[in-house]
C-alpha cells in the first residue's frame, strides 16, 4: 500500500477561502469545514467561515502579515504535517487560492514528502472577486487580450518590462512598493497616463478603492490613507469601472449597520443587510435560554386538547414550545385548538412544522392581535400563551377581560450575555438595529445611553420605539411594517435621502 494512500478517509484538505465575502466559499470547502477535526486559518480569510466549523474542532490562527508573522511558512508546514500524522481531517484556510500567491504549493510538497494524504479545494483568488466587485473585467474584447499575475513582495525580481507590457497587469500585496512598481512599470514603457487602481478588502463590505494612473495612484494612495492588504490592476479595463461598478451602487453600500438580535436569528436581517451592500457588525444583545422551570409548561402540553386558543407571541416561543411537546408522550395531535400569532416570522415557525396558523395579527403587536380577534368571543375559552418569561401584559389581560381563561406559561428566557460592552468598542458609526425591547434596554444597561447616540437608530415597531424613547434614544426610523423585512427597507429608505 502507498504511503500516499488514504485508508481511513482522512486528509489534510488545502481549501481556498475565497477573497473576502464569506458567500464565495465554494460548497465543497463549506462540507470539509462542517467536518473538520482541525482548522488552520489565516487572516484574509473570512472569520463568518469559522461558523460552519464544529464546536469540538481546533482552531489555529496562522496568520501572516508583511511584519507580524504567528507562525512562519516552515512552523504552517510542520503543523499540517503533524495533524495530518495524528490521522485528522484537517482544513488550511487560505485567502484567495491556495495555489495563486498563496504558498499552496509548498504546503502541498511538505505534506507529500511526509507521505501526507492531501487534497488541494481552488478558491475565488482575490483579482477575480476584486475585478467583480469593482466593475472591472480583467479581459474585454475592446481592450484586452492578455492578463498577467504578478506579486509585489519582491520588486526586484520580476521583469516589469515584460509584466507592465501586459494589457490588464495584477499586482498582488504590491501596495507597500508602489511607487517603486509604478516607476518600473512605466520605465518599462507603459505610459504614465496608464488606468490604474488599488484595492483594499476587495469584495468586502469596506471594500476600498482609489483609482487613478500609473502617475498619480501612488500619491493618490497616500492622500487617502490606504493600508495593505491591497491589490493594483493596471490597464484600459479600469475606465470601465465607472459604468460596471455595481457593487458600489448598492442601496446600503458604505454603510455599517450593527444588529443587536440573538445570534440564532441574526441571519435572518444580517444577510439582506449584507446583500445590499452594509457591513454588519452582529452584537447580540439577547442571549436564548431555556426556562429554569418547565413544570407549568409540561403540564399545559398535559392538557393541549382543552385549550380553545394557542397564542404564540415570537418564533423562539414556537421554537420551545414544539421542543417540549417533543420530549413528552404528547404530539401535534393534541392540539385542538384555533391559533394566533404576533407576526409572518411567528407563522413561518409554526408553518415549518405544517401547522396552520388561524389568525395573523393585523399589526405586529399585542394591540393588533387583540384588534385582530374583536370579533372573536372569549367568554368562557381557555387559552394557552406560550412565551418568555418577561414580556408585556397587554395580550392576555386584555384576554381575561373579555372573559377568557388565560394561562401564560414560560417557554425560554431572553438573558443578556456576558461582555456585551466590550463588543461595541471599536464599531465604526452608522446605524444600529433594534428588534424589541429587550435588545434595548440591555444594550443601555450595558454601555448607557451615550455611547448610543453616535447611532443612526432604527426600530423595528412601536413597541420598540416607546422603549428606545423612553431610555432616551431618539428614534432615527420606524419599520412600516413590523418585521425585519420592514427594517430593511426603513434603512434603506432613509439612506436613500
Amino acid at each position: 500500500m502507498s504511503a500516499m494512500h488514504d485508508a481511513g478517509g482522512k486528509k489534510v484538505y488545502l481549501v481556498g477561502a475565497g477573497p473576502g465575502d464569506p458567500e464565495l466559499i465554494t460548497l465543497k470547502a463549506r462540507r470539509l469545514l462542517e467536518t473538520a477535526d482541525c482548522v488552520v486559518y489565516d487572516h484574509l480569510a473570512s472569520a463568518d467561515l469559522l461558523d460552519f466549523v464544529p464546536a469540538t474542532a481546533e482552531r489555529v490562527y496562522a496568520g501572516k502579515k508583511k511584519s507580524d508573522h504567528t507562525l512562519s511558512q516552515d512552523e504552517i508546514c510542520a503543523l499540517l504535517v503533524d495533524r495530518g500524522q495524528r490521522g485528522l481531517n484537517v482544513v488550511r484556510l487560505k485567502g484567495g487560492d491556495p495555489f495563486i500567491f498563496g504558498r499552496g504549493g509548498e504546503e502541498a510538497e511538505a505534506l507529500s514528502d511526509a507521505g501526507i494524504p492531501f487534497e488541494v479545494v481552488p478558491g475565488v483568488t482575490s483579482a477575480l472577486g476584486i475585478a467583480a466587485y469593482t466593475g472591472v473585467p480583467l479581459t474585454h474584447r475592446d481592450h484586452t487580450q492578455s492578463v498577467t499575475f504578478v506579486t509585489g513582495h519582491d520588486v526586484a525580481r520580476i521583469d516589469w518590462s515584460k509584466a507592465g507590457a501586459s494589457d490588464t497587469l495584477v499586482v498582488f500585496m504590491g501596495l507597500s512598493h508602489l511607487d517603486e512598481i509604478c516607476a518600473r512599470i512605466t520605465e518599462g514603457g507603459r505610459a504614465p497616463s496608464t488606468p490604474a487602481m488599488a484595492v483594499r478588502w476587495g469584495t468586502r463590505p469596506d471594500q476600498t478603492v482609489v483609482t487613478g494612473t500609473l502617475a498619480t495612484l501612488p500619491e493618490l494612495v497616500r492622500e487617502r490613507g490606504l493600508k495593505p492588504p491591497a491589490s493594483i490592476i493596471v490597464g484600459d479595463v479600469v475606465t470601465l469601472r465607472g459604468k460596471l461598478d455595481w457593487f458600489g451602487k448598492l442601496p446600503l453600500a458604505g454603510q455599517s449597520v450593527v444588529v443587536t438580535r440573538p445570534r440564532e436569528q441574526a441571519a435572518a436581517l444580517s444577510i439582506p443587510l449584507r446583500r445590499l451592500g452594509a457591513r454588519v457588525f452582529e452584537i447580540p444583545t439577547i442571549e436564548i435560554c431555556p426556562a429554569p422551570d418547565y413544570g407549568p409548561l409540561n403540564q399545559a402540553i398535559l392538557a393541549l386538547e382543552s385549550y380553545d386558543w394557542l397564542v404564540f407571541t415570537s418564533a423562539n416561543g414556537v421554537r420551545f414550545f414544539l421542543d417540549r411537546l417533543d420530549r413528552s408522550q404528547r404530539d401535534l395531535r393534541a392540539i385542538r385548538g384555533r391559533i394566533c400569532v404576533i407576526g409572518p416570522a411567528t407563522r413561518e415557525a409554526l408553518e415549518r412544522f405544517h401547522l396552520k396558523v388561524d389568525v395573523v395579527a393585523g399589526e405586529y403587536v399585542a394591540e393588533g392581535l387583540l384588534r385582530t380577534l374583536e370579533s372573536e368571543s372569549f367568554a368562557g375559552k381557555k387559552v394557552l400563551i406560550a412565551r418568555a418569561a418577561v414580556a408585556r401584559d397587554v395580550l392576555p389581560d386584555e384576554l381575561k377581560a373579555r372573559g377568557a381563561h388565560v394561562d401564560v406559561v414560560e417557554a425560554y428566557r431572553a438573558l443578556p450575555p456576558a461582555g456585551l460592552a466590550a463588543q461595541l468598542d471599536g464599531v465604526s458609526a452608522g446605524w444600529i438595529t433594534f428588534t424589541s425591547s429587550s435588545t434595548v434596554q440591555n444594550l443601555v444597561d450595558a454601555v448607557g445611553v451615550e455611547a448610543l447616540k453616535q447611532f443612526r437608530v432604527a426600530s423595528i415597531g412601536p413597541v420598540t420605539s416607546a422603549t428606545l424613547r423612553k431610555c432616551g434614544l431618539p428614534v432615527s426610523v420606524e419599520a412600516g411594517q413590523y418585521t425585519v423585512p420592514g427594517l430593511v427597507d426603513a434603512i434603506v429608505q432613509a439612506s436613500a435621502q
